[in-house]
């Protein structure tokens, strides 16, 4: 089974990208601080998280989609809180050096912290 669940800092605003499919999604990164005991110091993971649409006729019921929600209300600062599956990415950079970035691919998602931090 393959499932995460994640508390972080929203790093930069949602971006969200629509289709030609009619569908949506929307992009952000969450900061994830967490204890090294080598370094005896704080250090943080980052994770790019999408939040895609579950079907495509929202729009036509007059609700608001998924995607469409998130892209709203996930702003950098935020505390949120992530459920999902996780994989990795991998790719190479412009200078050769192999890259690994893992993306979440959001389930469902919790605003947390109070509205003042929004």
């Amino acid at each position: 089974m393959n499932t995460v669940i994640i508390v972080g800092r929203v790093g930069k605003d949602a971006e969200i990208k629509d289709y030609e499919s009619g569908r949506s999604r929307t992009t952000f990164s969450l900061a994830v601080n967490r204890w090294d005991s080598k370094t005896a110091s704080e250090v943080t993971d980052w994770f790019n998280c999408e939040v895609w649409d579950i079907t495509n006729d929202l729009s036509s019921s007059g609700k608001k989609s998924r995607a469409r929600l998130a892209y709203e209300y996930i702003k950098k600062g935020r505390l949120v809180a992530v459920d999902g599956r996780i994989r990795a990415n991998s790719w190479q950079d412009q200078s050769g050096e192999n890259r690994l970035s893992y993306i979440i691919t959001v389930s469902d998602y919790r605003l947390l912290g109070s509205k003042k931090e929004s």
